[in-house]
């Protein structure tokens, strides 16, 4: 899996300086990577006091986002199943696959408008995820609960007998049926102690009918 890191760099004169000395050393002279200009427009700062004030409030914003979209890709993973291999063909961002995303970024000023402060913009930002968020556990609730479905059914027909139905496994002449004294129990035992099931059964309990047990082997 290809790693991407952003980088800041100190500034020289003018930011192309900056990016030409950059991409000299690390990708030219040494093939360390292969860089990529990340473009962000002149956002509006604000003062020191309010760089500090955002600056915990950013890293909870950035801990939520990773988190939700952690959270995208994981329940887009489960409902790719066996095609979970697929996955990084159907994460997209903004139509694009994500390499491509991060290495053509482009600011979108109609979303997160320059003039804003950053305050706002980060405020944008999180009601966004919040939404995101919010519409994958609407949209995964129909989803969760037809799997759940989908594993009780098939426990029942292919699980321990505890819990499967025996619906296919016995027959209506394997019951006594219209008896005033006499009822047919149904009991699992594992291979391993039907002998000494057999042995026993008879003195488990009053009133059981000697030889009476008849025995339906399921793989």
């Amino acid at each position: 899996m290809t790693e991407y890191w952003l980088i800041s760099a100190p500034g020289d004169k003018t930011c192309q300086q900056t990016w030409e000395t950059l991409n000299n050393l690390t990708s030219r002279q040494h093939t360390l990577s292969v860089n990529y200009k990340f473009a962000i427009p002149d956002l509006k700062v604000g003062t020191l006091d309010q760089l500090v004030g955002l600056s915990d409030d950013l890293g909870k914003l950035d801990s939520y986002v990773e988190s939700v979209t952690r959270k995208v890709s994981n329940y887009l993973g489960e409902v790719l199943e066996d095609q979970r291999d697929k996955l990084a063909e159907n994460l997209l961002a903004n139509g694009s696959d994500l390499a491509s995303y991060l290495t053509r970024f482009q600011w979108d000023i109609a979303k997160y408008p320059i003039k804003q402060s950053l305050r706002n913009i980060s405020d944008i930002i999180s009601k966004q995820v919040s939404q995101i968020d919010s519409d994958l556990k609407t949209k995964s609730a129909p989803y969760n609960s037809l799997k759940t479905s989908l594993q009780s059914i098939e426990r029942k027909q292919t699980g321990s007998l505890l819990t499967r139905n025996v619906a296919d496994l016995v027959k209506k002449d394997h019951f006594i049926l219209d008896s005033e004294y006499l009822t047919t129990v149904l009991v699992v035992v594992p291979k391993v102690n039907f002998g000494d099931w057999n042995a026993k059964y008879e003195k488990l309990t009053e009133m059981v009918v000697p030889r009476s047990r008849d025995r339906k082997s399921v793989v």
